[in-house]
């Protein structure tokens, strides 16, 4: 239990500074952006409502990013170039990294002894689940992205038509 307490902790320094950082670069850059050519774009009435939502609306959305694999770095930095306020983007940074810090402490470590065990007392068997775990990987990547090549521009599978 030592092992995963101090795991998670690190992981949750991890996250804070990595989801902060990202945070801070976004802010900076909707800074630079603000002074930019870009500015008449980003003056518009529809790019202030989407702001204003953001700021709103958008620590939900930041806190449960961490839940999910590739997103949680695009919210953390349009929470930052959209300015959302610290006072709602924090507790969110915080609840968000402990869940993330738990999950990949707990699961993570699980992960590593069992594929540590299976190499070490069955080497063959250790190789042939990391290769169809990877093959399966390559297949859903290729499947999708075919998928996406079929469909016509501007539309989602969701939305095939």
């Amino acid at each position: 239990m030592d092992e995963i307490a101090v795991t998670a902790g690190a992981l949750y320094v991890i996250v804070l500074l990595r989801a902060g950082g990202t945070f801070a670069v976004g802010w900076l850059t909707g800074a630079g952006a603000r002074r930019s050519r870009f500015a008449e774009r980003i003056a518009s009435v529809k790019f202030r409502r989407v702001e204003r939502a953001i700021q709103r609306w958008g620590a939900p959305v930041v806190a449960v990013s961490f839940l999910t694999v590739g997103f949680q770095t695009a919210a953390n930095f349009l929470a930052g170039s959209l300015r959302m306020p610290l006072s709602r983007y924090l507790p969110a940074l915080f609840l968000g990294g402990a869940a993330w810090a738990l999950i990949y402490a707990t699961a993570g470590l699980g992960l590593l002894e069992v594929l540590g065990r299976l190499f070490a007392e069955r080497t063959a068997l250790g190789v042939s689940a990391v290769a169809v775990l990877l093959l399966a990987v390559c297949g859903v990547v290729v499947y999708r992205r075919r998928r996406a090549a079929a469909l016509p521009f501007g539309h989602t599978v969701a939305e095939k038509p």
